[in-house]
This record gives structure tokens, sequence and C-alpha cells, in this order.
């Protein structure tokens, strides 16, 4: 940040009184400004033994396969988001289950938050945002063109908490 948000006058990077990290802090007003790691929402979908995924028609990782998910909006709980997204990006009418994986993606400071969700009917149509979206099994699923560690972990662990007849949440930390 170069310019304070609330009166224009530019910012300095300094530890403040009572903190002990580095932020952005205007050097007329002081108002300090805390920037916070970004809410990544989604599903799970699947419809029997198949999961729903989606191919990104955007950057980053155009053309590769993904759950759908996207960026948390102000005003919305984490269950909403998720919902929204799978309705967006898929255009898959879903019962939301439990939260199933939360990864904290350090280096993108980021946080992807995943759901169980039961797809309603087999029934899709993509956004803008997709180039196509599939059921797959697990066999099918195009492993090797995943776009994103959170993905490929998400279903990793699905696969295998489904094969011993368990859900349980998973966390991890990817750097």
């Amino acid at each position: 940040m170069i310019f304070c948000s609330q009166c224009a006058a530019p910012t300095a990077r300094i530890i403040p009184t009572d903190d002990n990290r580095l932020r952005d802090v205007c050097t007329r007003c002081a108002t300090v400004f805390y920037e916070n790691p970004k809410m990544v929402v989604g599903t799970l979908p699947t419809w029997s033994e198949k999961v729903l995924l989606c191919r990104r028609a955007i950057e980053p990782r155009y053309g590769l396969w993904t759950l759908p998910a996207g960026f948390m909006e102000l005003g919305e709980s984490t269950e909403e988001g998720a919902l929204r997204e799978t309705q967006e990006e898929a255009g898959a009418a879903v019962t939301l289950g439990p939260l199933f994986s939360v990864f904290d993606v350090v280096q993108a400071n980021q946080v992807h938050i995943f759901f169980l969700a039961e797809m309603v009917s087999e029934s899709i149509d993509p956004g803008p945002e997709t180039l196509e979206a599939r059921l797959f099994t697990e066999q099918e699923v195009p492993w090797d063109l995943l776009a994103f560690r959170s993905v490929r972990g998400s279903l990793e662990r699905f696969f295998k908490d489904r094969q011993q007849g368990a859900f349980r949440v998973h966390t991890q930390t990817l750097r």
C-alpha cells in the first residue's frame, strides 16, 4: 500500500506501538492497515460414486481441473459462499454436507475450505469461469491436471475416507 485509503497521505511500513509485525501505517492519520488471508470456499460435490470437477476458464491455472470454489464475499458465511461458488462455477444444485478439509496456503495468504456436498441431480450448467464441468470416478480423475494442491489433497482424503467408510475433517498447512 502506497497511500492511505482514509486521507490519501503516504504510508510507511513500520511496527506500530503495541504490535509485533510490520504493517502499512498512514504517516498523517496513523491508520494501521491489517492484511489478512483470503478465504477460498467450495464444495466436494458427489453424485453416486462420482465427484464433480470444473475445468478453469480463468487464471491462475487456466485449463486445469478443480473443485468448485472461490473467494468468500463480505456478508456471507463459509457455507453460503461454498454454495454460491458451486452454483456459479458448475451450475450444480447441491445439498451441503459437513466441513471436510481446511488447507492453510501460507505462500498465497489464503485458507481453502471445502465442504462435502451431494448433488440434487446430475444437471450441471457451468458458468463463465468454467470451460467444462464433469463427473469423475476415482479412476477417471485427471490427477496430473489438477489446479491446486488443496484440491488434490481433498480428493485423496475423500476417496480414502470413503473406502474406510467414515469421513472426518482434514487440515493441512501448505507452504
